[in-house]
């Protein structure tokens, strides 16, 4: 990416920390999904840990998480858990740690409630308005029933420890004291509803969770729990924030991919993607289009099962935030959804034929 430096070449072996900063160390815990890991960040205390974010659900991150207890952790406990964000890669292993070490969970209460209401949907099944909302955005009923029959796969197993019944908030301008240096809660929005970054400005550092990625970009979803959803204007409102806000030389430590400098470079670079995206559909949508059939136009690989349905999400939060901007206008047939482009200035705006080719990556997160 034009802009970007990365300073590690690798990132730490399974079981394993890097320090990335005084008193900061990296570790990663295996994803089962072509994104195959997830990048965690431990700060030493004088008296204890902090962990930011925890990895998946599951058997095998929990026996990596009980390897680095013996390792590392044998003189001093884990004091404190903070997650960045409510999915499942961040919070699946908040319970057993919280368990495991007594420690408090801190998290934005957007994000804590979201993460509660999620656990719901997976163990309470579809309703109505879930199948409404896909089905007037051009998906089909029998692709449905087939996501249906798969979400036991992905719903919370018995050996698997709840999410925990209370927690610490975390609220944006809060200072912490995290390992001898102070930290600033700054959220972003768009990916999930109140995501917590941590800054250290005397470590010139970022902890980004999945607000700020290097190389993929983070999923930006309408979700049926929020059909009018506006995630997209959030997203981008989040990015000018943290630019604003922050210096250009810090360290960025993301979820996902390797640590990196050039945050300005990057912050730009993800808006003009996403402006590029809408002026594409704007393009497509001069003949009315359902959500769906836009999908190939944004995304150049196959799309099945969940993936299909985050792809759909993220198409339609680019409508939605061209439709606040007054650059589409949404119908409804009796069926389906048909957005239609109504911009007066479009015809000088448009570059049909010179966008970015769609890649095969970035998966979305």
């Amino acid at each position: 990416m034009t802009g970007l430096t990365y300073p590690f070449a690798t990132g730490p072996e399974p079981g394993h920390l890097i320090e990335v900063a005084p008193r900061v160390y990296w570790l990663r815990m295996p994803l089962p999904m072509s994104l195959n890991y997830i990048n965690l960040y431990v700060i030493e205390d004088d008296d204890g840990w902090i962990l930011v974010d925890t990895g998946i659900r599951g058997d095998e991150t929990r026996q990596l998480w009980l390897q680095i207890f013996d390792r590392y952790f044998s003189t001093k406990p884990v004091k404190q858990i903070i997650c960045t964000h409510m999915h499942p890669d961040h919070t699946g292993q908040a319970g057993f740690l919280h368990q495991h070490w007594q420690a408090p969970l801190s998290m934005s209460a957007a994000e804590y409630y979201q993460a509660r209401v999620m656990v719901m949907q997976m163990q309470d099944g579809n309703h109505w308005q879930m199948s409404e909302h896909f089905l007037r955005n051009g998906i089909e009923q029998s692709f449905l029933d087939e996501l249906r029959d798969m979400r036991s796969s992905f719903s919370p197993q018995p050996e698997d420890h709840p999410l925990p019944g209370s927690f610490i908030r975390l609220e944006d301008g809060q200072q912490l004291k995290l390992g001898n240096s102070d930290w600033q809660v700054i959220t972003g929005t768009g990916h999930s509803p109140d995501h917590v970054c941590l800054y250290a400005p005397s470590l010139r550092v970022l902890i980004s969770g999945d607000q700020v990625l290097p190389i993929i970009t983070s999923n930006v979803s309408v979700h049926p729990t929020e059909p009018l959803a506006n995630p997209l204007k959030g997203w981008l409102a989040s990015h000018e924030k943290l630019r604003a806000a922050l210096p250009d030389d810090l360290l960025v430590l993301p979820a996902h991919n390797l640590p990196f400098y050039g945050l300005h470079a990057r912050l730009q670079e993800l808006i003009d993607h996403h402006e590029d995206r809408m002026l594409i559909i704007e393009e497509a949508c001069m003949t009315p289009q359902v959500g769906v059939v836009l999908l190939p136009l944004l995304f150049n690989r196959k799309l099945e099962g969940v993936t299909k349905i985050m792809a759909l999400g993220e198409c339609i939060a680019h409508l939605h935030c061209l439709m606040d901007r007054n650059r589409i206008a949404q119908d409804f047939d009796g069926r389906q959804y048909l957005y239609r482009s109504i911009a007066p200035d479009l015809d000088q705006r448009a570059r049909a034929g010179q966008h970015p080719t769609p890649a095969n990556e970035p998966i979305m997160v």
